[in-house]
C-alpha cells in the first residue's frame, strides 16, 4: 500500500546514543562490562522510559548499590555525554520528507528529563507533525498498544504507515501490526527502501 506517514525511532536513528562509549571512555571497556553486569543500568533507564522521574530513579538505583553510586549518578549528570551527536542523513531525510508533504512522526522510547536535554541540544527533534513519547504515553516497545496509540491518532491505515527503528524486537512488533518496516543501521539503506516503498521524496 502506498506509504501515507513515515515514523521515526529517535535514538540511534536520527542521534547516536551510547552510554556505553561514555563509560568506556571514563573507567575502560572491562570496568564498564562489569558495572553493566552488575547494576541493572538498562532497567532503570526503561523506567525512566516508561514516565519515572530520572533523578528518583537514579538515586534509588544508588542507594541499592552504594558501591557503585558515583558511576550510576553520571547516568543523570552526563547523559547528554551519551549523544555522539546527529545522525546527518535521517535528519536531512526528515526535513525532504517533511518539505514534500509527507507526513511525518516520531515513536520513541524517552524519559521526560532525557527528552528536554535532547530537544534542548538537538531542536530538530522538534520537527515532526506528532511525537508519541513513550514517558507521556506510560508505554514503551515493543508494548503493542504503543502502536495502538498511534494508529488512534495518525490519520492513516496501519498498512499505509512506514516504521524505522533500530531494534528488531520493536520493528517486529509493528509488522504485526500490519505497519511498513525498516530496521535502521545508516542512513543510504533507509532511502533506498523508502523509494523502494514509492517515497521517491526519500532521495536527495
Amino acid at each position: 500500500m502506498t506509504v501515507r506517514a513515515v515514523v521515526f525511532d529517535i535514538g540511534n536513528v536520527l542521534i547516536r546514543w551510547d552510554p556505553a562509549r561514555f563509560y568506556d571512555a571514563r573507567i575502560g571497556p572491562e570496568a564498564r562490562a562489569a558495572l553493566f553486569a552488575r547494576v541493572d543500568l538498562d532497567g532503570m533507564n526503561l523506567s525512566v522510559d516508561a514516565g519515572a522521574d530520572l533523578h528518583d530513579a537514579v538515586e534509588a538505583l544508588a542507594a541499592a548499590n552504594p558501591g557503585d553510586a558515583a558511576l550510576i549518578r553520571m547516568w543523570r549528570d552526563n547523559w547528554l555525554d551519551f549523544v555522539v551527536g546527529p545522525i546527518r542523513g535521517s535528519v536531512a531525510l526528515l526535513r525532504r520528507l517533511r518539505a514534500a508533504g509527507i507526513p511525518v512522526h516520531a515513536l520513541t522510547n524517552f524519559g521526560h528529563a532525557p527528552l528536554a536535554l535532547a530537544d534542548a541540544a538537538y531542536p530538530f527533534l522538534r520537527e515532526f507533525d506528532r511525537r508519541f513519547v513513550s514517558a507521556e504515553l506510560r508505554l514503551c516497545k515493543p508494548d503493542p498498544a504503543i502502536y495502538a496509540a498511534v494508529e488512534a491518532v495518525v490519520d492513516a491505515p496501519p498498512e499505509g504507515l512506514f516504521f524505522i527503528d533500530d531494534k528488531p524486537e520493536n520493528i517486529a512488533a509493528a509488522a504485526a501490526r500490519g505497519w511498513q518496516t525498516h530496521l535502521f543501521t545508516e542512513p543510504e539503506p533507509l532511502v533506498s527502501a523508502l523509494a523502494a516503498a514509492g517515497v521517491t521524496a526519500a532521495q536527495p
